[in-house]
């Protein structure tokens, strides 16, 4: 016989909770899987591509002509017109380091009697640059070794004198002759 309680603990063990749906495979998952895995790597070849490309491709420094930077060095030289050997450092360094970039004369190594000597012998500056270039320099080493303080004017002379040399001595612009 059974009683009342034991009916309803078999009752109990026989529910079962709901079963979650069941997926049904389609066939064509894997379509999925190899577009992904097709994308994939393609990413990676093109990463690849571009990263090869960039390694190889040389990084161009454009040269600034020696003739522009000696006239941007002496433009940004004139802030120092206040103080006499500053400027007339910055200027004259300037100078004889065009002078080395554009004829190779081993200029800012060499005392100026050095220099001067050696410039007698060439024949790339005319004589009146080479009287130009000894007096400017002369009158450089005045500033900077004699204790000689010149006037805003004469440091503006000393100034234009370097400009009009490097204006005389830069390369010829070459013409375009791609035009008829």
């Amino acid at each position: 016989m059974m009683t009342n309680s034991t009916a309803t603990i078999t009752n109990v063990t026989d529910i079962r909770d709901l079963v979650p749906p069941v997926e049904i495979p389609s066939g064509w998952e894997w379509l999925w899987w190899a577009l992904a895995a097709l994308v994939i790597v393609a990413l990676l070849a093109f990463c690849w591509s571009w990263w090869r490309k960039r390694a190889q491709a040389p990084i161009v420094i454009p040269v600034i002509p020696a003739h522009l930077r000696a006239r941007q060095k002496l433009q940004d030289a004139l802030a120092l017109i206040g103080q006499p050997k500053p400027f007339v450092t910055a200027v004259s360094d300037t100078l004889r380091l065009y002078l080395e970039e554009r004829f190779d004369f081993h200029a800012p190594e060499r005392t100026t009697e050095e220099f001067l000597n050696d410039l007698q012998r060439t024949d790339r500056l005319t004589e009146t640059q080479k009287d130009g270039l000894g007096h400017f320099l002369t009158n450089c080493d005045l500033v900077k070794f004699a204790k000689y303080e010149p006037g805003e004017p004469e440091l503006r002379g000393l100034h234009t004198s370097a400009v009009q040399l490097v204006a005389e001595t830069e390369p010829a612009t070459t013409a375009d002759n791609s035009t008829p």
